[in-house]
């Protein structure tokens, strides 16, 4: 044989397709954790101003005129008002002037991500030096001391995601990805949802009483984790009734490659180029991500939305799981009629002789008389 004769043997054409697959998601994984991470700008980050008089217009106006337009400014009428918006999670910081001294307070909370705080304190340093005052901070929202980088969240969350897929790809190896019979698919999604709540609280126990690295409520991730595992695996099994084994590569391609470095881990979205700051609500990292922060941090609050882009995910995922499988099993070919083997004996006709022996027409001696034909 020749070497591409060997190739051909030893490669068949799915693979090389499948290989194909796996070099395209390469890329893209590169092209969507370097395209949004490589260089973090904020952009209409929404800030508050709270401010006496004309003052509050004109300085909302100033935030609305830097260069790339950083910030997204709004007018407040107290101070009181701006805490409250910043812990419903509706601003990310206030700026409390304050006419009868030479410094002003800027409200803060770390626990949204240190990067994008580390920004907005630079913004607002710069302005304040310009107009020879000084800036002190308050952070209404501190992140956990054992919380660097407010990233606990974010990886949490991933940690649930992989969880979420691999569970469905390993239901799959066992009887193949597309399920073949309603009843199956039934059974692989109430596998999902048992290891879905078992995930969900070991990673809340984790994070929270073991490590201490998030506060709030462990029955609020346990939700949350059962929620995000139970969503990402539904969506895999989907994938996977629809398009078999490039299923997986299909939800790697939404979970991981879209999902993960538009999430807002290491950089919040108001931080990230457009198309991640666009998609990070609607896919489950990004969702997740969100209402875990605002678990720990910010009393529960703002997280209606996320939670229902998590449902919606998971409902939709069981409903294709579940549809696809019905009809797969209705549209499953007939196979071929068994073939029914000649009756052992019989002869061909008067003076001919049998299989089974010499004689006319009849059984060879010590082969017993046909009945009719073998099943």
């Amino acid at each position: 044989m020749t070497f591409v004769d060997e190739v051909k043997n030893a490669v068949s054409v799915r693979a090389a397709l499948l290989v194909l697959g796996v070099l395209a998601l390469q890329l893209l994984f590169i092209t969507s954790y370097v395209g949004a991470l490589h260089s973090p700008k904020p952009t209409d980050i929404k800030v508050a101003v709270v401010a006496p008089g004309s003052s509050a217009a004109q300085l909302t106006a100033a935030l609305k005129g830097l260069p790339g337009r950083p910030l997204s400014p709004r007018t407040l009428p107290d101070e009181k008002t701006a805490r409250q918006q910043m812990l419903n999670r509706e601003i990310d910081a206030a700026l409390v002037v304050r006419p009868r001294s030479i410094s002003d307070t800027l409200l803060i909370a770390t626990g949204q991500g240190t990067n994008e705080t580390r920004e907005l304190v630079n913004i607002f340093e710069t302005l304040e030096a310009q107009q020879q005052r000084s800036l002190r901070l308050t952070d209404i929202a501190p992140a956990s001391a054992r919380d660097a980088g407010s990233l606990s969240s974010f990886y949490l969350v991933i940690g649930w995601c992989v969880g979420g897929y691999l569970c469905a790809a390993a239901l799959a190896i066992s009887h193949g990805a597309r399920p073949a019979t309603l009843h199956r698919a039934v059974i692989r999604l109430a596998v999902l949802a048992l290891y879905a709540i078992v995930g969900g609280l070991l990673g809340a126990v984790i994070t929270g009483p073991v490590l201490g690295a998030l506060p709030g409520s462990v029955a609020g991730l346990w939700g949350l984790g059962a929620l995000t595992v139970f969503a990402v695996g539904a969506l895999t099994l989907a994938l996977q009734a629809l398009c078999g084994v490039v299923g997986l590569g299909l939800a790697v391609l939404i979970v991981v490659i879209a999902g993960n470095p538009s999430a807002g881990g290491a950089y919040p979205p108001p931080m990230l180029p457009d198309f991640w700051r666009a998609i990070s609500p609607a896919l489950p990292p990004g969702a997740a991500t969100w209402v875990a922060r605002s678990i720990a941090y910010f009393r529960g609050n703002a997280i209606t939305a996320p939670l229902l882009v998590l449902s919606a995910w998971a409902v939709a995922g069981t409903a294709v799981t579940l549809v696809r499988s019905a009809f797969r099993r209705k549209d499953r070919p007939a196979g071929p009629a068994p073939a029914v083997p000649p009756a052992t004996g019989a002869g061909p006709g008067p003076g001919g002789p049998g299989p089974g022996g010499p004689g006319p027409g009849g059984p060879g001696p010590g082969t017993p008389p046909a009945t009719g034909p073998s099943l």
